[in-house]
């Protein structure tokens, strides 16, 4: 077996191989998107702070907001057969929003693989930039079946140009 010794560590040439391939398809795709919006009084708890799963929701208006500006209505996709539910969600909290806060919601394309397309997002507090949250999340792209299907050509090109 061939081998390629690192320091203390053993790493055959597959592996470095692999981790090449992961490290080229990790590259940042598309650019920031941004979505203004302020802080609804529902959106936020006893103490007039934004629930936390509320930042979700602001990811997902964030990442229609994208899709629509770059010609990918998902109502569009839906006539053609195609879904893309959420297949993992994250959102790390950096600072709270309260009611009435303007914020920004930055989304774009990190990713896009095979059958999946990964959308990461930062919300930030308006006008000082404040930063409350980063976070993404992952689509798998679906027929009417609920089987994974390959990226279409035309959303790839769409999506990895937005």
């Amino acid at each position: 077996m061939n081998a390629l010794i690192l320091g203390r560590s053993n790493f055959h040439f597959a592996e470095v191989r692999h981790f090449k391939k992961r490290l080229r398809r990790l590259t940042v795709v598309g650019s920031w998107h941004e979505h203004r919006m302020r802080v609804r009084y529902e959106e936020t708890d006893t103490m007039q702070v934004v629930y936390y799963a509320k930042y979700l929701v602001w990811m997902e208006v964030g990442r229609m907001s994208l899709l629509r500006d770059v010609g990918l209505a998902y109502k569009d996709w839906r006539h053609r057969g195609i879904r893309i539910p959420v297949v993992q969600a994250h959102a790390d909290y950096k600072s709270p929003a309260r009611f009435d806060d303007e914020v920004v919601v930055k989304t774009r394309v990190a990713k896009v693989g095979n059958k999946s397309v990964r959308f990461e997002n930062e919300v930030y507090r308006l006008p000082e930039m404040k930063l409350l949250c980063t976070g993404h999340t992952i689509h798998a792209f679906i027929d009417r079946t609920g089987k994974t299907v390959p990226v279409p050509d035309d959303i790839r090109e769409k999506l990895t140009s937005s």
